[in-house]
């Protein structure tokens, strides 16, 4: 099941059904590979049939470089995956298309693996500090909700703060997402300075011996050197209250930005250090591919992925199920749905 399906802590008969409404939800997995692979799998489908004879030759690893590249993998990346393939196949070690799967799950795995690191929030640190930056459109807010969400559920005391105090309703977007999950905001007006908002909210969050702060920071171009600038003042004077703030510096990258994700990445972990990153949008047209990339170029840990907006469409990164849902072909596919 998905992070966020959870028993309602009411008795009787409402929690009942609620809990057997919950059990007959699609798992996670089942999601990732309906939303990441539509219709047939974007890396194996019909593999079957462009293998001559039942050979596993070069036109079959030149299909799957094309594919690869396609998916965002990138040119680097794709050639990291196949060129150990590239070798078993010349020393005929691969005779089949089995043989091949497995070799290549091998390869995808080798890559994610070390970079499916759950975020733990450590007790002793309160608040724990979660600073949460992006480009505008990434999926910020929404994912500051599920984490909220998250762990409210597993009975932590958290604040958010507002700080994205310059788009458009983004202070009421983030009092929504508030109020659904039973967990204060702090805020000030529209405009305020974003670096007192954070300053504010934990100094408030210390006061009242919470557990967690998760704090908004207005999306920005990571192009745009002034406002990156702004995110390294807001990181300072969290600074000056805890020397450890912000234990985590969460990085929210929409998966459709393809290569650009990648960008994005190395400019806002240059610019304020980086901790852990968050991939949305994995149910777009990208099919997972740039996950694949940033694991290998930035090899910072990937803490959870999203496949849609609801909550259990969000969920801690495992690489084992990453890669399986890459790779699931059609029959697999079925019985996912």
């Amino acid at each position: 099941m998905g992070l966020f399906n959870f028993r309602s802590k009411k008795a009787g008969e409402a929690a009942d059904a609620e809990a057997e409404a919950e059990a007959k939800k699609p798992g996670f997995v089942a999601r990732l590979r309906a939303k990441l692979n539509r219709g047939n799998s974007w890396l194996t489908y019909d593999l079957t049939n462009l293998l001559p004879g039942g050979r596993i030759d070069d036109a079959v690893l030149d299909e799957l470089e094309t594919r690869l590249i396609a998916a965002d993998v990138g040119i680097e990346t794709t050639e990291k995956i196949l060129g150990s393939l590239r070798g078993r196949v010349a020393r005929k070690e691969l005779g089949d298309l089995d043989a091949l799967l497995a070799a290549l799950r091998a390869a995808l795995l080798e890559i994610v693996a070390p970079v499916a690191r759950p975020l733990v929030v450590d007790g002793d640190a309160r608040p724990f500090v979660i600073l949460v930056v992006g480009v505008n459109g990434s999926g910020k807010t929404t994912t500051i909700g599920k984490l909220a969400h998250l762990y409210r559920d597993e009975g932590r005391k958290i604040v958010l703060a507002a700080g994205d105090t310059f788009r458009a309703a983004a202070i009421e977007q983030l009092q929504v997402w508030g109020e659904r999950n039973d967990v204060p905001v702090i805020a000030q007006a529209a405009g305020a300075d974003p670096a007192a908002v954070a300053f504010d909210a934990l100094q408030s969050a210390k006061a009242r011996g919470l557990d967690v702060l998760i704090a908004d920071t207005a999306g920005r171009l990571h192009t745009q050197s002034n406002l990156m600038e702004e995110l390294k003042k807001v990181k300072r004077v969290l600074g000056r209250i805890d020397p450890a703030a912000p234990h985590e510096v969460l990085l929210v990258l929409d998966a459709g930005q393809g290569q650009n994700a990648l960008a994005q990445a190395q400019q806002f972990h240059q610019a304020v250090g980086v901790t852990g990153i968050v991939i949305t949008k994995l149910d777009g047209t990208a099919k997972g591919g740039i996950v694949l990339a940033i694991a290998d170029k930035m090899r910072l840990p990937i803490r959870f992925i999203g496949v849609g907006e609801t909550a259990e469409d969000f969920d801690v990164f495992d690489a084992g199920q990453f890669v399986d849902a890459v790779l699931a072909g059609p029959r697999a596919q079925g019985e996912a749905a």
